[in-house]
């Protein structure tokens, strides 16, 4: 977990449920006899996320649509403090412009982004109810409203095409890609993941994902290497216009081949950050076509 993360450790029930009440009827004990959630349930996986965004974030209100993805907070929090570190400013910059792509129905990256470090952000996003929920979270959430504008991609074939003018300047793109290659993989690890996580939901034989996911979150024609591909291809169109562009990378083995796309349109700097979060270890690629400073990162 990064040292700046504020989900460090266990979660803190008691505090948690004193900011968002409604936590309370979800609360249970695990064999230890501490207080917890079953995190197989959609519902408690959700009110522990509306918890978490109004305790430690200010989002009073924060909503998905059904079936739609929604984000493990903490691992999304780290995302955004390694993104920090790139920039090389760990203090308040409203003058810092982050582009997110695909932000899907939650919205999370530019909520913990803007709460945490005053960035301002363009999430990007091609599903019509997803854009409508994300415009309606920042629209009732005043301390989001200056930060955080939400923009539909018209193009299902372009990323970053549409979408960055000839005016725009980024000091950073991110995105958390499709990382499967079809929805029947993407069903047989939602499945897994269920029956480890045991609980009522896997004892009911429910195979939906406690996270859940629309299609367009989860999988695309060839999975995280050709979504990341593209992106590397695109990116070469704004190269003046972004100073990094970063997508998280789920798999290690996918690395060598992006890295081999990123040297053959002469990327000028690459850093591969490792993100731990207790035995998960996710990775954040990065590459800029600029002279950036090098960085020394920690995992």
């Amino acid at each position: 977990m990064h040292p700046r993360n504020l989900h460090q450790g266990r979660y803190d029930f008691v505090a948690l449920c004193q900011t968002f009440p409604d936590l309370e009827i979800f609360l249970q004990p695990n064999p230890a006899g501490d207080q917890t959630i079953d995190f197989s349930d959609p519902s408690a996986v959700l009110c522990l996320n509306r918890a978490l965004l109004a305790h430690y974030y200010g989002v009073a209100h924060w909503m998905i649509p059904a079936g739609y993805l929604c984000p493990p907070i903490p691992g999304r929090a780290n995302y955004i403090h390694y993104l920090a570190d790139l920039l090389g400013n760990e203090d308040d910059d409203s003058s810092v412009r982050v582009l997110d792509i695909d932000t899907g129905a939650n919205g999370i990256y530019p909520i913990i982004g803007s709460q945490s470090y005053g960035w301002t952000f363009v999430a990007t996003e091609i599903d019509p109810n997803a854009i409508k929920t994300v415009r309606a979270i920042v629209e009732l959430n005043p301390c989001l409203t200056k930060h955080v504008r939400v923009v539909r991609q018209r193009d299902s074939d372009a990323i970053f095409r549409g979408i960055i003018r000839p005016s725009d300047h980024f000091d950073l793109t991110m995105c958390n890609p499709p990382f499967h290659e079809s929805a029947k993989a993407a069903q047989a690890v939602n499945q897994r993941k269920v029956r480890n996580l045991g609980g009522r939901s896997a004892a009911k034989g429910n195979a939906t994902l406690n996270f859940g996911g629309q299609s367009n979150e989860l999988w695309c024609r060839g999975g995280e290497v050709a979504f990341i591909s593209q992106m590397i291809e695109e990116s070469v169109e704004f190269a003046d216009q972004v100073n990094w562009f970063t997508s998280l990378v789920s798999q290690n083995e996918h690395l060598r081949v992006l890295k081999s796309a990123l040297n053959r349109f002469d990327a000028k700097q690459v850093e591969v950050i490792n993100m731990a979060q207790g035995n998960k270890v996710s990775r954040l690629l990065a590459w800029s076509f600029g002279a950036q400073g090098r960085i020394e990162h920690t995992s």
